[in-house]
């Protein structure tokens, strides 16, 4: 009797429990989110992170010498295309271009060592956001990408573990960060899986369109480039694109998929490398995205292959910030998020189709998606002589990457009839009058049209309310 009375006892007891849980108020819930988020996990993981991502940030800075990109970027080109608000930006004179990218080389490889960690990792965000605010015909999305993992970088306590401000100053050195780091940084590395392949779900991608024109140009590929011109190919990689992209986060978070989830994007990201020319960007996802497996991996590997390495040494325990201050940093990366989640979204604001407009296309990870393919763009310039019969003398044309990129954005073509009308202007000239004709395709259609003939774009407001002159896309996908 008594047994039975203390076991119902403890079933009223456990019963009782269930309604207060599920009732807790909101300040207790997000008491208990905070302790989720700073709860310690592993450290290995995020200081392999931060010495990859130094390391390949480098050598991409070594490239621009290598290659002689530092002076056709930046020093040759007669001007460069804005974005808007950051008209002021102009490239260091001089050599000071050569001198800022040695600067950027130089804190890549101490975020790398993590030494002067904080300090180095703002630096290198500061001047890598300056470089790409330089110029808007240097966008790419990785560049885009480069730029929010720096700044993320910089907010990381990614240097208590395998960095030397750990060994010079053990005060800071320990085995454990706080939950938020590896979350803030899987965050962001799923917020570009995901909305890479929502943009895929376009009637172009879903008839294996521009894939199929790719793999056509792709048949020297080894070993299966023979089949690049088969049909199924086209759809095989366009779906298979597709489908990774949209499950790359849940597989990767779920356990039972994980490590299998890690082997197929790094083999999507090998081929693509080999694939396109996409630079940077396959080598810097494949080590960004082992933040999504365990956060012991780095030590659990390094266990098993060379333990005296695995050993955890003594550390300092790492206080908690205070509660204010964990609702601020909270409060920063969901203002943060938030803006991450929306950009994207913002084409939907425009008329027509982004792919055709570009309008909202920039920041929304619309990543290798289109084959937009042009002749060239031709201007024309009018205007009343001058009194003195001087004639005009045209400025000299963009350098091939911004004409390129300039002749199927139409922003570009803006910003272009804008420095011809000014330097036309500084001759005397004035009422000077702007036209273009661009003559584009994309992903395989016939050529039309992409802005109106009769429309002076010299006299066009730049903003990012949607422009009328863009004509809208006709032609159907043959």
């Amino acid at each position: 009797m008594g047994i039975a009375t203390a076991k119902g006892a403890r079933r009223t007891l456990r019963a009782d429990r269930r309604p207060v849980k599920a009732a807790l108020p909101p300040a207790a819930a997000g008491r208990g989110l905070l302790d989720r988020l700073f709860s310690p996990v592993d450290a290995s993981s995020l200081a392999v992170f931060r010495i990859a991502f130094g390391a390949l940030m480098c050598w991409e800075v070594l490239r621009y010498f290598r290659f002689g990109w530092v002076h056709s970027y930046f020093i040759e080109p007669p001007m460069h295309f804005k974005y808007i608000g950051f008209e002021w930006l102009q490239p260091w004179p001089g050599d000071g271009m050569y001198v800022h990218f040695a600067f950027m080389a130089l804190m890549a490889a101490f975020v790398a060592l993590g030494l002067w960690y904080r300090v180095s990792a703002v630096l290198f965000f500061l001047a890598y956001a300056y470089y790409f605010l330089l110029d808007q015909a240097l966008y790419l999305n990785h560049f885009y990408l480069i730029a929010l993992l720096s700044f993320l970088m910089a907010l990381l306590p990614a240097h208590r573990a395998l960095s030397v401000d750990a060994w010079r100053r053990p005060s800071i050195r320990s085995d454990t960060a706080p939950a938020w780091a590896v979350w803030t940084l899987r965050a962001q590395l799923g917020i570009v899986y995901f909305f890479g392949g929502l943009a895929k779900l376009n009637g172009d991608w879903l008839r294996g369109q521009p894939m199929g024109m790719w793999l056509a140009d792709a048949t020297d590929f080894p070993l299966v480039g023979r089949f690049f011109t088969e049909e199924w190919a086209r759809y095989f990689f366009s779906y298979g694109g597709l489908l990774l992209d949209l499950l790359a986060v849940p597989l990767l978070l779920w356990p039972r998929t994980r490590y299998l989830a890690f082997l197929a994007l790094v083999g999507f990201h090998l081929t693509n490398s080999q694939l396109f020319s996409i630079g940077i960007f396959p080598w810097l996802m494949i080590p960004a995205t082992t933040i999504f497996l365990s956060p012991d991996w780095p030590r659990r590997l390094l266990r098993r292959w060379v333990p005296a390495l695995a050993r955890t040494g003594r550390a300092a325990a790492q206080a908690l910030p205070a509660e204010r201050s964990q609702y601020v940093l909270l409060g920063i990366l969901g203002l943060y998020f938030a803006v991450q989640l929306l950009m994207p979204l913002r084409h939907h604001l425009y008329p027509g189709d982004v792919r055709w407009t570009t309008e909202g296309h920039r920041f929304s990870w619309m990543m290798k998606l289109n084959d937009k393919r042009a002749e060239d763009v031709r201007f024309s310039v009018t205007g009343p002589p001058r009194a003195d019969g001087r004639q005009a003398v045209l400025p000299p044309s963009p350098n091939s990457r911004q004409a390129r990129k300039m002749t199927t954005r139409p922003d570009l073509i803006l910003q272009y009839a804008y420095y011809l009308a000014d330097e036309l202007r500084k001759q005397g000239f004035d009422e000077v009058q702007v036209r273009a004709q661009s003559l584009v395709s994309l992903n395989g259609r016939p050529h039309q049209p992409l802005v109106d003939t009769a429309v002076d774009l010299a006299a066009e407001p730049r903003s990012f309310l949607p422009r009328d002159w863009i004509l809208p896309l006709r032609e159907p996908l043959p």
